[in-house]
């Protein structure tokens, strides 16, 4: 455990980015998140699970960082707790044409392999979404496969526009909203992954699955019109719940 603050403490639950961590991670967040809205837990505000870690957020008013873990201590061992059976799987459209991979070349002369071989590799992957952050909506994805895995950027652009797809690491991601970033972008999807009017802002959530369907310009653009009329039906791009 570590302190982060007067209204905070992080719980350390691993030191690397690996799927049984993650599971982990997730495993206590909801069990935590499950305690709360049972009325278990008053003053807790709330959880951010990251690749490694859960932070656990309080009003220090209503409790304590010592009665919070003396209450956590009662649960079984991180590692013992269920992981959960069952997943979101999202099917987002990128397209890979014209500007809407503006990396796509230089990422696959230095991979040393074509434009389209890099294409299918990374739309064929199944990808984990391991942590939010960044960006609000921004989701840490993995994992890229090996042949598709470099450094980021030696010069990090200035502005990346919203809903680029890239790949940086291990890792894949999309942007949520315009911001710098040094990933290599390599197409974009249109659906909006973070909205503050929704019930549920962030569209995706540690834990759900992404697989990326290829579209051409036309269908992009046309997406693209209809996000911003407010009118995309997000249900149409996931599939509820799939057991493990």
């Amino acid at each position: 455990m570590a302190d982060a603050g007067d209204q905070a403490f992080t719980l350390v639950l691993g030191d690397r980015i690996a799927p049984g961590v993650v599971d982990t991670v997730t495993a206590l967040d909801r069990q935590i998140t499950a305690w709360h809205q049972a009325g278990a837990l008053p003053g807790l505000i709330e959880m951010v699970p990251t690749f490694c870690s859960l932070t656990v957020i309080y009003d220090p008013l209503q409790t304590s960082r010592q009665k919070l873990l003396a209450e956590l201590e009662k649960l079984p061992p991180a590692d013992m707790l269920p992981a959960s059976s069952a997943f979101r799987l999202w099917r987002l459209p990128v397209c890979y044409e014209g500007d809407c991979g503006p990396d796509l070349e230089a990422t696959a002369a230095t991979l040393g392999i074509s434009v389209e071989t890099l294409i299918d590799q990374h739309r064929q992957s199944e990808y984990r979404v391991y942590m939010l952050g960044f960006l609000p909506g921004f989701p840490f994805m993995g994992d890229l496969p090996p042949a598709l895995q470099l450094p980021r950027r030696s010069e990090p652009r200035l502005r990346v526009a919203p809903g680029s797809v890239a790949i940086a690491g291990a890792l894949t991601a999309i942007y949520p909203s315009e911001s710098p970033g040094g990933w290599h972008l390599l197409g974009q999807c249109a659906v909006p992954l973070f909205d503050p009017a929704r019930p549920q802002p962030s569209l995706l959530q540690p834990g759900d699955r992404v697989c990326f369907t290829a579209v051409n310009t036309a269908e992009h653009r046309r997406l693209q019109q209809v996000a911003e009329a407010r009118e995309l039906d997000l249900a149409a791009f996931a599939e509820v719940e799939v057991a493990l």
